[in-house]
């Protein structure tokens, strides 16, 4: 079996210098800079240890499609779930007031 060496493959992971950004989801219609300074700010925000545990908590309690869990005051241990309808209606007083 023969090799041919003088086209090598990157090894992997391999990021390209040329990779696209996906401007998919982006419903607020920011420019590509606030955008990816967004996304950078969320993957921080996501990956604290606070939030690391709460979602621990939440895949050890269960997600069910007609509800939301929701950590009461940002407590950890301190869960409700609630349906997805007054979830979507800040449980019953609307949302135009809500702020």
């Amino acid at each position: 079996m023969t090799f041919n060496l003088k086209h090598k493959r990157p090894s992997f992971p391999f990021k390209s210098p040329m990779k696209k950004i996906n401007l998919d989801n982006n419903s607020q219609g920011l420019s590509k800079e606030a955008l990816l300074a967004k996304r950078k700010r969320d993957k921080a925000a996501a990956m604290t240890t606070d939030r690391k545990k709460k979602k621990a908590e939440n895949q050890r309690i269960g997600q069910s499609s007609d509800k939301d869990i929701h950590h009461v005051n940002g407590e950890l241990g301190n869960t409700e779930k609630i349906s997805v309808h007054a979830n979507r209606g800040n449980r019953g007083k609307g949302t135009t007031n809500e702020g």
